[in-house]
């Protein structure tokens, strides 16, 4: 045999062996990271989509929980990781714009260092008291505010989350004095709050939502753009004189940058195809998640237009303005 052909059926063999082949992909099961502890917004969406996905896929996800320092440590993690669709992370608002816009030392670009691969949906932020508090409205809150010497210490998911984003927005304009009490995820500050530890708190409706219909926290104003129809006495921001207060908690699905393109047309497709699964719509319709399909390039345009919107909200924030 010529030394030509000998040199194409070696690179033929390397070919057929290749783990990086597309076409067996996934051959393990895969890793999501979720920058936040569970049983937040995040890993409730994270979770949602991950059962949805096995059957599809046929390997199992195995959900790597990693809360810290508002979810820079985990996206920066992701970021660094090898683009071989084995390690993946629940992206979104809170870790790839305000993350990065209030913590100068984030080491990666949240755009250029990631394939953002699909949209999962967003779940609104409310304002949520504890009823020993007793207070109704956010005018009394406001009234309460104002009168105390110290201030309201309030609880949300962490630094450069949503619910710090609004709370301090809202206390800057509102000239209402709030300290932050940072935690590491939505699960562990609601604890706390309900257990009266401390009694306001900015958290997205899914995290809220058991407690408020339980009784055991009350709601003082949501980030929808209109009421809800499940929640029909609780009063929008924009009502109440806030009107660039409507948003969303939002969550999507993301990897290292350099993820071969099959991988997350394949992704983007299935996960699509399960926001019309009756388990997942029932999911999404109770923590009243707005979601909708975007394609991989939609969905990265997304993440530049909202990057424009609220990165500046974000730093001038962090700044102290």
């Amino acid at each position: 045999m010529s030394r030509w052909r000998l040199l194409a059926t070696a690179l033929c063999a390397a070919l057929v062996a290749s783990p990086g082949k597309a076409a067996e992909w996934p051959t393990k099961p895969i890793r999501l990271i979720v920058p936040s502890s569970a049983g937040g917004a995040a890993d409730l969406m994270g979770r949602t989509f991950a059962t949805a996905l096995t059957p599809a896929l046929g390997q199992q996800f195995v959900i790597d929980n990693r809360a810290g320092a508002g979810g820079m440590i985990a996206t920066e993690a992701v970021a660094r990781a090898e683009p071989d669709g084995y390690a993946l992370m629940v992206s979104g608002l809170p870790y790839h714009i305000l993350g990065p816009a209030m913590n100068p030392n984030v080491t990666f670009d949240p755009i250029r260092d990631f394939s953002h691969v699909a949209y999962f949906g967003g779940s609104p932020l409310v304002l949520v008291v504890h009823p020993s508090l007793g207070v109704t409205t956010f005018a009394q809150l406001s009234a309460l505010a104002a009168a105390s010497k110290t201030g309201l210490d309030y609880v949300s998911p962490g630094l450069g989350t949503v619910g710090h984003l609004v709370a301090e927005y809202l206390g800057a304009r509102a000239k209402i004095d709030l300290r932050h009490v940072p935690y590491r995820g939505g699960a562990a500050a609601v604890i706390d709050l309900v257990a009266g530890h401390t009694k306001v708190g900015c958290l997205t409706w899914s995290t809220a939502l058991q407690h408020v219909r339980a009784g055991t926290l009350v709601a003082v104003a949501i980030s929808t753009a209109e009421r809800l129809p499940d929640a029909p006495d609780l009063p929008t921001f924009a009502e109440l004189g806030f009107p660039d207060v409507v948003l969303t908690a939002w969550f999507s699905l993301s990897g290292p940058a350099g993820l071969q393109e099959s991988v997350v047309s394949r992704l983007n497709h299935l996960v699509n195809e399960a926001m019309a699964q009756p388990d997942v719509r029932k999911s999404l319709e109770r923590d009243a998640v707005l979601s909708q399909p975007m394609t991989p390039a939609g969905l990265t345009t997304f993440f530049r237009d909202e990057t424009d919107k609220w990165a500046p909200v974000a730093r001038s924030l962090a700044a102290g303005k």
